[in-house]
This record gives C-alpha cells, sequence and structure tokens, in this order.
C-alpha cells in the first residue's frame, strides 16, 4: 500500500508577475526544492503536475527523475490540478494507501515535516493528516484513500483545504513552522529576501 506525493505547481503566478516556479530561495528554485523535498522523504512516488509555463518548468525537474505530468486545463484552478494528479495515480498506481497533497511555494517545507506527516498518519490512522501553522490547518496534507471520492468532487477552483476545513473535529494536525510563508505577491517575496 504506498503514499504517493502530489505537488500541485501549475499555476501562472499572476499575482507574482513572474513564474513563482523558478524563483530562487538559497540557490534552489522553489519548484526544484519542493521536488526534492519530496523525493527525500518516505513516500514512495512523487508526481509533479505542472501547467502554465511546462516547458521551463520541466526542464528545472527533469533531471530529478520525478514523474511529471500535465494539466492542460490548468487555468480552470487548483482543484482541476490535484483531480488530474490524484486520476493519475489512481489509473497507474495499484494499492494506493493515502496522498499527500502540497504546493510548490512554502519555501520553509522541509523533507522532515514530510517525514512526521507520515508517521502521524501510521500511529494515529486518521483520515486526514493537515499541517497547522498560524491559524491555518492546510497543506502538505495526507489524505487517506477514503478520502479519495471527496477530493475527485472537488470544484476546480476549490483546493484541499475545503474538505480539511469540513472535518476539523476528526484529523491529525502536525505544526509545519513557518509554513505560513509562501511566494503568491511581489511583497512575499521583499519579505523573504
Amino acid at each position: 500500500m504506498s503514499i504517493n506525493i502530489v505537488i500541485l505547481a501549475a499555476g501562472s503566478s499572476s499575482r507574482l508577475g513572474q513564474s513563482k516556479q523558478l524563483i530562487q530561495v538559497n540557490g534552489k528554485s522553489l519548484l526544484k526544492h519542493a521536488a526534492k523535498s519530496a523525493l527525500d522523504s518516505e513516500a514512495d512516488s512523487v508526481i509533479v503536475v505542472l501547467g502554465s509555463n511546462s516547458p521551463s518548468h520541466k526542464l528545472e525537474i527533469e533531471p530529478l527523475g520525478v514523474e511529471i505530468i500535465e494539466n492542460k486545463n490548468w487555468q480552470a484552478g487548483m482543484g482541476s490540478s490535484l483531480k488530474v494528479g490524484l486520476n493519475h495515480l489512481l489509473s497507474s498506481t495499484a494499492e494506493i494507501q493515502a496522498i499527500i497533497v502540497m504546493v510548490c511555494d512554502q519555501p520553509y517545507l522541509t523533507t522532515a515535516h514530510l517525514n512526521k506527516l507520515i508517521s502521524t498518519y501510521r500511529k494515529q490512522k486518521s483520515e486526514i493528516v493537515a499541517s497547522t501553522y498560524n491559524t491555518t490547518k492546510g497543506v502538505p496534507a495526507l489524505f487517506n484513500a477514503s478520502m479519495f471520492p471527496k477530493l475527485i468532487t472537488l470544484g476546480d477552483e476549490q483546493g484541499a483545504r475545503k474538505i480539511i476545513e469540513k472535518h476539523i473535529g476528526t484529523i491529525s494536525l502536525v505544526p509545519f513552522e513557518k509554513g505560513e510563508i509562501d511566494i503568491d505577491t511581489p511583497e512575499d517575496l521583499e519579505k523573504l529576501g
């Protein structure tokens, strides 16, 4: 029974005005940092869902050996990319126990945090293990296979947080230090630098 990571990296970074996936933080692009953190974790496989600027993003991570799939309908929103990734896994991987949904713009994400999600899941057998930072419960988040039907029926513009919020009383939480720091706007980038 495998645990797989789906990295959502299909957006166009319109509020930022440049590709957030290729922004360098500590000498590594955000996309490469996310993919490497995932690959080094205890997860069984890692797929990256690309969309906007796909050719240049593909070049960035192809050498790492992650599986890359493309969401041709990436403009529809994050939910559409999540569904493309999950459907791909369900059609190509037997016996999926759980998936971790993550994004590529959390520069403080570590392999240790991803492993903590997995170990918490194995210990507590929760259907959802979410990261918590500030007052947010969000991604990266692990979803047991029992939650896949709910993920598949998400609206295209909705993220996994909608499902996390609906199950708030029954989920396990793992603190993610600086998890609230993500790169969406030029101001976010300035704060980081």
